[in-house]
């Protein structure tokens, strides 16, 4: 699809950091952008994120190249803006439950020439301060000096003030908004009081909530999304500047000195009610914080502040949903687990492609059109 008009109208639906940063690439190009969110910026997944910006681990050729691409992305961004306190590139460091072994998953990361340091216990304060070296596998663990960690919602604002200087359209709190379809084509969205947006191209990137709106124009997307749930801490003390990862909690440094943490079996403890609210336990959030002071040197006293809890996006293969659907030209979807790492290049790789017509190669196995076989 190539836009023939001069300022091509875009209609950005999701002002979290993808639709944020699709809506300023967009702007960038030359054309006239319209940004709508349900509620306020950052109010969905993108402010319960851990963020961590990595590609560890073993995944397909082709995501584990977007997600270096996303990396790089950062890395630019870091060298324009200076000492950045909501964007750090002070590594990652990652060891093995009981029974497993991460040997293998090292091997593999030198392999491919992602940078892996396989550490002994009592070598991670020399690259890693602020580690309990009692809480790590026996066996070692795994130190990946190139990943980092981003604050997503004061990444959104960086966004949106620049974007404010390119003239666009930024409106928060108008509610449920539909992708309008006309003559088989998106021709921009009403929301629930009737309010109309008219767009030659509509952008849909309302995180875990795609699939849902994809389903009321008859469009099927897999899914197998969780309930996340993030804990911010008071201000805390501690010397840690990486990310960890572990078998019980994950955490990181916040900008202002606090620690953000999360965990699989902890999520998989917040009741959904009825009415679709989240319950979460005292006893969960009290578990997830000793589970955070073991980790950290000293075992520091640690105080939860604050909570978010709700669905986190997850395409049903576990890898990135991005580009045009092939049933309604017009209508470009973003959906993807990995939201904190691909946001800038996810941002840029679309607007591009809504502005030239031109596919990108970086793209191609991340179609929507991909599960259109399943939903047949």
């Amino acid at each position: 699809m190539t836009l023939s008009s001069s300022a091509p109208k875009v209609l950005v639906i999701g002002a979290g950091v993808l639709g944020t940063s699709t809506a300023l690439q967009l702007a960038r190009g030359g054309a006239s952008v319209t940004l709508i969110t349900e509620s306020a910026t950052s109010s969905g997944a993108s402010g319960r994120s851990l963020s961590w910006l990595n590609s560890a681990g073993e995944r397909s050729d082709d995501y584990h190249r977007l997600r270096l691409a996303g990396i790089e992305r950062y890395r630019s961004l870091a060298a324009r803006l200076g000492d950045s306190s909501f964007l750090r590139f002070d590594g990652g460091l990652t060891w093995a439950g009981p029974g497993e072994s991460f040997l293998e998953r090292h091997r593999h990361e030198t392999e491919i020439g992602y940078e892996s340091i396989w550490l002994r216990p009592e070598e991670i304060s020399t690259w890693t301060p602020g580690v309990a070296a009692d809480a790590v596998a026996p066996e070692g663990a795994v130190f990946n000096p190139g990943e980092g960690w981003v604050d997503l919602p004061m990444l959104s604002d960086q966004l949106l003030r620049e974007l404010a200087t390119w003239g666009a359209t930024v409106r928060t709190g108008v509610g449920r908004a539909t992708v309008r379809v006309t003559n088989g084509r998106a021709t921009g969205a009403t929301t629930q009081s009737g309010e109309t947006f008219d767009a030659d191209a509509v952008v849909l990137a309302t995180g875990p909530w795609v699939p849902r709106d994809l389903a009321d124009l008859g469009i099927i997307l897999p899914e197998q999304t969780p309930v996340s749930l993030l804990v911010t801490s008071k201000p805390v003390d501690v010397p840690l500047r990486a990310v960890l990862n572990t078998p019980r909690v994950a955490v990181r440094p916040t900008p202002d000195g606090a620690l953000v943490f999360d965990s699989a079996w902890s999520e998989e403890e917040v009741v959904v009610r009825d009415d679709g609210t989240y319950e979460v336990a005292d006893s969960t959030i009290a578990g997830l914080v000793t589970e955070a002071r073991a980790v950290l040197d000293g075992h520091p006293p640690l105080e939860a502040a604050r909570y978010g809890v709700g669905p986190k996006p997850i395409p049903g293969d576990g890898e990135p949903v991005a580009g045009q659907l092939e049933e309604i030209p017009g209508l470009f979807v973003m959906f993807t687990h990995s939201g904190a790492t691909l946001a800038l290049i996810l941002g840029e790789l679309v607007a591009r492609e809504i502005l030239t017509g031109h596919e990108t190669p970086l793209l191609r196995s991340f179609r929507p059109g991909r599960f259109a076989a399943v939903a047949r």
